[in-house]
Order: C-alpha cells, then sequence, then structure tokens
C-alpha cells in the first residue's frame, strides 16, 4: 500500500501552467469582487454575486494554498513550496480585504431579513450572512486593514513559518544519530522504559538549540494578536475567540468547572499507573505515554486500514466505504521520515470534495486510533457538502466531534474481542487520550492565558516561558506527575501556539471529547436508527451556534451537569483502571 499522499490532484506540480494560471488569477479576483460591490444595483442581486464570488474566490485560494501548504508539511526543505506558500500568504491577504468588504457591505443593508426570506439562494446561505453582519461590527478601519494585514506577513506570520522550519529542521541527537523529532517524540510509547526515558532526554536536549527564536516568534505572535485584538474592539483575546468559535462563556465556564472538579479523578489514575511502573513519587513525564500492560501489540499499515473500515462497515457502512476511497485513493501520508510535520492533522478542500491526512503511524494501537480521529474529520467535511461553501464553516468546539466519535467506536468494538492484557492496554490508552484532552488542555489554556497577560507588557523570556508551562502542569496534573519530571519546553513543540489568526486553540480539544463522548452515549441509546440524525448533526455544524446545532441532538452544553455526565464516563474507567492495578501490584 502507498504510504505518501497524492497532490496531483491539486497540481502536477509548481511549474504545472494550471498553477501559474490560477495564481495569475488569485491577483485579480480581489480587486474584480470589490468593483461588484460598488456597482450601482439593488443589494438583493449584489448579495447574490457576491456570494458566488466569494465561492469562486475561496476555491481557487484554497486549491494553490492547500498544494503549498500540504508540501511543505512533508518536506519542510521544499524550497519551492516555501516560496510560492509565501507569495500565496500576499494573496490571502487580497481575499481577507475583499472578504471584509463583503461584510461591511452586508451589514449597510438595512432589510437583510427580509431579503434573506424573500430570495432563495440568500435564505440558503441565512446564518452566514447575519453572521457577516455581526462581524462587521469588529472590522478593522478600511483605510488601515490592507496595510496591517500586510504587516502581519512579515510579522506574525513570518514568525510562524519560523516557528515551522525551526522544528521541521530540528534533529535529535540519541545514541550518536541523528533522528527526526517526530520519530523521538513517537518514542514515548515505546515499551523499553530506558528507550522512553532518553527519548525524553534527548528531546529536551534539542529543544535547547531553538528554545530563544521560538520564544521570539511565541512572544510576535501573540503581541501581534493583541494588537489585532484591540483593533477590532474586542476586550480580549478570549472573548474574540469564543466568539469566532460561535461559543458562548457560559458554556465555556461550565465545561471547565466539571473539568475541574474531575482532577482529582484524573490524578488517580495518573498514580495509579506510575505505581504499576514502579515509581513512588508520582508518573514522571517521560512515562505519561508509556503502553502498560503485556501487550505487545503492533498493527501494519494494511492491518490497520483493515481493522478501521471492518470497525465501521458494521456501525456506519457508508462511511466506512468512504474511509476505504481514502485509503485506496492516496489521501493520507502515513509515516516519519526527516522534514516532515509530527502529529497529525486532516486538510480539506471543499471543492475538490477531498481532504488530506497526514500521521506519523509507528504501528502503536493508539496510531490506528489516530487514524480513525483524522478520518472522522474527513467524514465530517464530506457530510456537510451538501450545503452552499458559506454555511460549511464549522468553528473547532463542533470539529472534534466526528473524530472523537471515531476514537471511541473504535475502542469499544476492539475491546469486546481483545483479551485481557490488551484491553487494559485500551483502557488505558482511552483514560491517556482524555487526560490529554482535559487535564493538558487546562493546562494549556492556563499557559496561554499566562503568556498573554505577560505579553501585555514585554516578550516573555525562555525561563519566563519555562516556568509559566511548569505552573500550569503542576496546577492540572498536581500530584499525578512527579514534580521533579515534567516538560518544561511543552510550549516549543505545541504548534497551536504558533497560530497567527487562532488563538486558545485547546478549549474546542477539552469540548470536542466530552461532546463526542456525550453524543457516542446517544448513539448507544438508540443504535443504527442515530446515525442518519448523527450524520445531518454533522453537515449543520456551519450553520449555527454552537449551542444551538447541540441541541439537535438533545444536549445542553450551558448545563454543567451535561459536562459532569460525561465526565462519569471517564470516572467508570478510571475506577476500573485502578482497581486493575491494585490486582497487578
Amino acid at each position: 500500500m502507498e504510504t505518501t499522499w497524492d497532490l496531483s490532484v491539486f497540481y502536477k506540480g509548481f511549474d504545472d501552467p494550471a498553477f501559474a494560471a490560477d495564481m495569475e488569477k488569485l491577483g485579480t479576483m480581489s480587486a474584480a469582487g470589490l468593483e461588484l460591490l460598488k456597482a450601482e444595483e439593488d443589494a438583493e442581486p449584489k448579495l447574490v454575486r457576491m456570494i458566488r464570488h466569494l465561492e469562486a474566490y475561496h476555491g481557487t485560494l484554497m486549491r494553490a494554498y492547500m498544494f503549498c501548504e500540504l508540501s511543505m508539511s512533508v518536506n519542510a526543505e521544499d524550497r519551492q513550496a516555501f516560496q510560492n506558500l509565501e507569495h500565496v500568504s500576499t494573496l490571502i491577504v487580497d481575499y481577507e480585504v475583499f472578504s471584509s468588504a463583503c461584510k461591511r457591505f452586508v451589514g449597510s443593508v438595512d432589510n437583510l431579513e427580509a431579503l434573506i426570506e424573500n430570495n432563495p439562494d440568500l435564505k440558503k446561505n441565512g446564518f452566514a450572512l447575519l453572521e457577516f453582519r455581526e462581524e462587521a461590527k469588529h472590522m478593522l478601519d478600511e483605510s488601515i486593514e490592507r496595510w496591517m494585514l500586510r504587516m502581519s506577513l512579515s510579522g506574525g506570520d513570518s514568525f510562524s513559518k519560523l516557528r515551522d522550519q525551526l522544528v521541521g529542521t530540528l534533529t535529535v541527537e540519541m545514541d550518536g544519530e541523528s533522528h527526526p523529532l517526530p520519530a523521538v517524540r513517537g518514542m514515548a510509547f515505546d515499551p523499553d522504559p530506558a528507550v522512553r526515558k532518553k527519548a525524553y532526554e534527548a528531546e529536551l536536549e534539542s529543544y535547547k538549540k531553538i528554545a530563544l527564536p521560538m520564544a521570539f516568534c511565541l512572544g510576535g505572535i501573540k503581541g501581534e494578536a493583541l494588537t489585532m485584538c484591540e483593533a477590532r474592539n474586542y476586550p480580549d483575546i478570549l472573548t474574540q475567540q469564543l466568539a469566532e468559535a460561535r461559543m458562548d462563556r457560559e458554556t465555556l465556564d461550565a465545561m471547565w468547572a466539571a473539568c475541574r472538579e474531575a482532577f482529582p479523578d484524573f490524578r488517580r489514575y495518573l498514580k495509579a499507573k506510575a505505581k504499576l511502573l514502579g515509581h513512588k513519587n508520582g508518573l514522571p513525564f517521560y512515562d505519561l505515554l508509556a503502553p502498560v500492560g503485556k501487550s505487545t501489540k503492533k498493527y501494519t499499515i494494511e492491518e490497520a486500514r483493515d481493522l478501521v473500515v471492518d470497525t465501521f462497515s458494521k456501525a456506519h457502512p457508508k462511511m466506512a466505504k468512504f474511509m476505504a476511497h481514502a485509503f485506496e485513493n492516496r489521501w493520507l501520508d502515513l509515516l516519519p521520515r526527516q522534514g516532515k510535520a509530527g502529529g497529525a492533522f486532516c486538510a480539506s478542500n471543499y471543492e475538490l470534495k477531498l481532504s488530506r491526512i497526514l500521521s506519523n503511524f509507528m504501528g502503536s494501537f493508539s496510531d490506528v486510533s489516530t487514524l480513525a480521529h483524522e478520518l472522522g474529520h474527513a467524514w465530517h467535511n464530506e457530510c456537510n457538502r451538501e450545503y452552499p461553501l458559506l454555511m460549511t464553516e464549522y468553528t473547532m468546539p463542533l470539529a472534534e466531534t466526528a473524530s472523537t466519535f471515531n476514537e471511541t467506536l473504535l475502542a469499544q468494538t476492539v475491546l469486546r474481542s481483545a483479551d485481557d492484557e490488551f484491553a487494559f492496554s485500551i483502557l488505558e490508552g482511552s483514560l491517556l487520550e482524555a487526560t490529554q484532552c482535559v487535564v493538558d488542555i487546562y493546562s494549556r489554556f492556563l499557559f496561554e492565558t499566562d503568556v498573554f497577560e505577560a505579553r501585555k507588557t514585554h516578550t516573555p523570556s525562555v525561563d519566563e516561558l519555562r516556568t509559566m508551562m511548569l505552573d500550569a502542569q503542576k496546577a492540572t496534573y498536581g500530584d499525578g506527575l512527579d514534580p521533579d519530571v515534567l516538560h518544561a519546553d511543552m510550549w516549543v513543540n505545541k504548534a497551536h501556539y504558533y497560530s497567527v489568526g487562532l488563538h486558545f486553540y485547546n478549549f474546542p480539544y477539552a469540548f470536542g471529547l466530552l461532546f463526542g463522548l456525550s453524543v457516542y452515549k446517544k448513539y448507544e441509546e438508540e443504535g443504527d436508527a442515530f446515525i442518519p440524525q448523527y450524520d445531518a448533526f454533522l453537515g449543520r455544524c456551519g450553520t449555527d451556534t454552537v449551542y444551538n446545532v447541540a441541541r439537535t441532538v438533545g444536549i445542553d452544553v450551558r448545563s454543567i451537569d451535561t459536562w459532569r455526565k460525561a465526565l462519569d464516563v471517564l470516572r467508570g474507567e478510571i475506577d476500573t483502571f485502578v482497581k486493575l492495578v491494585d490486582q497487578r501490584c
């Protein structure tokens, strides 16, 4: 089976005449769109033409951008991809200027609701248009917007690209050999404790080579974000991100309150794992991801594919067929290698009706689960293609629902036929993932809050950032981790901190896990009859607020009890794990 993805569906290469033609076309589309908005005509036909131009513009831009970005993600030293990505970044500014002009125009239409109600083309884009009107209140002044966005290319955007270059080309010295960072981080799952500890120490040592420029990258990006937040008339970054996530503070507060209540339970799990691995002062960070039990089961890529497809062929045949298509048509780039980005992600293209998935597969069940997770994202994108483009932009909290659902279904299916050792490993893997999505994610939320507070007055130093990270880990993990063996440089590794337009990219993961568990409980209660409702829900995620979309499957996200019930599922797993550990020790 091919292990690299096929990008030729975008273009045959950077010398493809189609790529050159699209780049040339993109150079004219903003000006053409702005002329459209200046035309003397009634609001109704102008709105319809505006939507069509936005759709065409977005389609062309995303085809070019994804080709450059995906090429870079598997080869950080691809100079052609880097140079073209730089060019596309300038074209994105033009798109953003036109998009802002569209929002200002929509905000100026007095009878917008009536026009939406009476015009079929506008009605099917109704929520997006009403959201445009709200966003118009937070637009940059038209006279300076283009220049501020262009300055970002040599500011936050440049810092973000530098971060990717630094991490993508970083090598880790271990046992006299150089290893790519993703491969060394993958050793955290190695069954040999000596390998895990050695990899952890080598990883930390490698960060010394890039910590200083990374601190400036982070400070530059967060400083720019504070400036843009003020310019857009938001009181603070979190308020802005919640608005852009279509999520209210009441929901966030309810979720975090329930999570804080559950921290002692997660610490019980961590201390039980520490006990199992022979540690007496809490779990050292290098053993946080350690496999447990005597199962040494490893999967080939073919076995992983078959397991995922077979699992979903029984529960959701339509999704299983879609997954098989993804493998057969090289939608995935699977193996770690030098210059390739770490972690995993799914990128979707609405116009081409496809996704591309990056992973760093090493053969563990966790890696198989990651494939199911990312294919869940791809399926989510497939489900919303029945809606027009402007109604498919779902926000980050709901973006993790399908991925969490897939992980849970896969784990529950495998558990039914697993032997005791493998079942114990899967249980622990589930708790490990949950701990990352609840405890670690909250630590990241605290860390980012502190970084923004510090950045109001100065660029935080490497030592300050390390102290913030350790404080955040101690506040959340507590005595579950060994206080002398934490990870002060986790801020270097996490790409989410370095996103220019997306901050606090952490709470959506906690939301996604717990909301996904709530949705999965609905599936358990209703069985196959729930699947059409589930797919319809996924399709609607870009059509309303988080609260309203969640209500379509009967879930109240503003209620702390909703989150407590989801966490109760995890508490039950923790109880089982602790009992099993006691029996083994």
